[in-house]
């Protein structure tokens, strides 16, 4: 059963840092891209970030370019994400998504507001 579980959301002033991890298992994590999606309140879900099976590969949403770094570590099976100068609109519940299935955790909660 795959299970994946974020951690590391919570409340940070405008142009502060965060970094989110998603522990992964029940799959072989360093065969599959993973993503980063997120959903604001009230709105959809919006992509954020992937990438490639082997990290050295990545993509980001133009909102969130030269701002947020993907990256993970295939020998602890953990997805990261680092957000940087975070602003207001980046608000919203983030979950790191199994590329080829969907599967997506519980979400972190990340809320920036002074």
């Amino acid at each position: 059963e795959v299970q994946l579980v974020e951690s590391g959301g919570g409340l940070v002033q405008p142009g502060g840092s965060l970094r989110l991890s998603c522990a992964a298992s029940g799959f072989t994590f360093s065969v599959y891209a993973m993503n980063w999606v997120r959903q604001a309140p009230g709105k959809g879900l919006e992509w954020v970030s992937n990438i490639d099976r082997g990290g050295g590969s990545t993509r980001y949403a133009d909102s969130v370019k030269g701002r947020f770094t993907i990256s993970r570590d295939n020998t602890k099976n953990t997805l990261y994400l680092q957000m940087n100068d975070l602003k207001p609109e980046d608000t919203a519940v983030y979950f790191c998504v199994q590329s080829i299935s969907g599967a997506r955790g519980q979400g972190t909660q990340v809320t920036v507001s002074s």
